[in-house]
């Protein structure tokens, strides 16, 4: 049973319609929010199909990229209350040393060093829409690869490949 009522107060809410246009027609979109708006919660969740109310559009693979493990597992765990899941069903988690993720998951939170890795074992990151980079403005060594990583991916092997970096702090000019 979805949370509709927990969702609807999340007011990135208002942000879905542009954040989706941006996404269909450049391909990449940098979203800034404050913190609790709902941008690790709510928007992997609309760019995976999964929010149900007939407006959620085609159904895709997301993997959402954060700085630190307990955060991958905390942002997995509050998707799938949102959704009226347990973890490992619609919405999965990878970290260091830990794994999971359904057959039928369509959102994966990862930390940015599993996603480097997986970007090192398959640069197309096949059977990925949409990759999520959270908390963006926390620059460090693996974070910054993962960016440069994706943006040749992008260039040079899937164009069709969406990115969206989030944070609530970064410029989104720059």
């Amino acid at each position: 049973m979805i949370r509709y009522d927990a969702l609807d107060a999340l007011p990135v809410r208002s942000a879905l319609p542009g954040l989706d246009a941006a996404l269909e027609a450049g391909g990449a979109a940098v979203l800034v929010a404050p913190p609790g708006t709902g941008k690790t919660t709510l928007v992997p969740l609309a760019l995976a199909g999964l929010l149900g109310k007939g407006n959620e559009g085609p159904a895709r693979r997301v993997v959402v990229a954060e700085p630190r493990r307990i955060a991958a597992r905390a942002a997995a765990r509050r998707m799938a209350w949102l959704l009226g899941e347990k973890v490992g069903e619609s919405v999965g988690y990878t970290v260091r040393g830990e794994r999971v993720v359904g057959r039928h998951a369509r959102v994966e939170v990862v930390t940015t060093g599993v996603l480097l890795q997986r970007l090192q074992r398959d640069q197309e990151l096949t059977g990925v829409d949409t990759v999520v980079l959270d908390e963006c403005h926390e620059r460090h060594l693996d974070a910054d690869t993962v960016a440069a990583f994706l943006v040749d991916v992008r260039e040079a092997l899937r164009p069709e490949l969406r990115l969206l970096a989030a944070s609530a702090t970064t410029d989104a000019q720059g």
